[in-house]
């Protein structure tokens, strides 16, 4: 069955979130030998080119005139001027509750956030807009670390590249695996990237100041995770009860202590296997871990991928 996918294209979109799923499109077209997919580019108004954030132009036909079945929304540096117009957010909607399925890339989520389609609803984005989305949509789930996330008829995706990921999973999802797995290959790509996006994103920043106490344990943790830092001694260094300091981290990072704790180890794991020629064990010395084995299940937890497959694609 051919499936038209219409993608909507705004001034100052990111041209890889539309090329690089266009592009797994196509391949897929021509490994399975006929016409699968049929691309069309919108816009809203009256544009027949758009200018993406990049400088490149694609021309576009009127979003009125489309007949969909797979709605894809790219993010882009234009995206918050697209959720700050009423009357485009409502176009959107209309065409979205129309489709088929819809799939967003990157901060495409936020555009797909504001018809209110996405409520109640686990979505991702890029991992350095994902708190923003949280906050700006309470009642959507925003989970930071995937690359992209399968919701009813919806479909939201990471970054830039996890656009592709994104794209091989409709075909898995339309056609089988073995075709995803031939496009894949055709593009010398991975059909399933290890791991999520915590490999990616920044590593633990230091507090602003060192003014209170408890920035300074902080600091002093993230400059060296190594020894005992359980919650009685953290407590004790800070002169109040577990329950407290429970509480405090929870307040200053989000989380637990033990949990804020694990991703600096981890952290400074990253750094050394990067930078450094260290034996395994070594790693997990300096960083903190109690064993390689420790240093593993906790690489696993945080970021997807051990210690030995972290070293090898970073």
């Amino acid at each position: 069955m051919l499936r038209t996918v219409t993608v909507l294209l705004y001034p100052q979109f990111g041209l890889l979130d539309v090329a690089g799923p266009i592009d797994v499109l196509t391949i897929a077209n021509q490994r399975a030998g006929q016409q699968l997919y049929s691309i069309n580019t919108v816009a809203l108004g009256r544009h027949q080119n758009v200018r993406s954030e990049s400088g490149l132009t694609m021309g576009v036909s009127s979003f009125a005139n489309s007949n969909t079945h797979t709605l894809l929304i790219p993010g882009g540096n234009g995206f918050r001027d697209v959720i700050t117009d009423t009357r485009a957010v409502k176009t959107i909607k209309l065409q979205a509750k129309r489709s088929r399925r819809v799939a967003t890339v990157c901060t495409g989520a936020f555009i797909l956030a504001e018809t209110g389609l996405l409520k109640n609803r686990r979505v991702t984005t890029h991992w350095a807009y994902a708190e923003e989305l949280s906050s700006r949509h309470k009642n959507i789930d925003v989970i930071a670390d995937e690359l992209f996330i399968h919701s009813g008829k919806y479909l939201t995706s990471a970054g830039i590249a996890a656009g592709i990921d994104l794209a091989l999973a409709l075909v898995a999802l339309d056609h089988g695996e073995q075709l995803a797995s031939e496009t894949s290959k055709r593009m010398v790509l991975y059909l399933r990237r290890t791991g999520g996006q915590s490999q990616f994103s920044e590593r633990q920043l230091l507090p602003d100041s060192d003014n209170d106490t408890l920035n300074q344990l902080i600091i002093d943790i993230i400059r060296n995770p190594k020894g005992n830092l359980s919650n009685g001694a953290l407590a004790e260094r800070l002169g109040v009860t577990e329950r407290h300091i429970g509480r405090l981290f929870r307040e200053r990072t989000g989380t637990s202590p033990a949990r804020w704790v694990e991703r600096v180890r981890v952290d400074h794991a990253r750094e050394l296997l990067e930078k450094s020629n260290s034996r395994i064990e070594l790693v997990a010395a300096n960083s903190g871990f109690a064993s390689v084995d420790t240093m593993r299940q906790a690489f696993k937890r945080v970021i997807g991928v051990s210690p030995s497959q972290y070293r090898m694609h970073h």
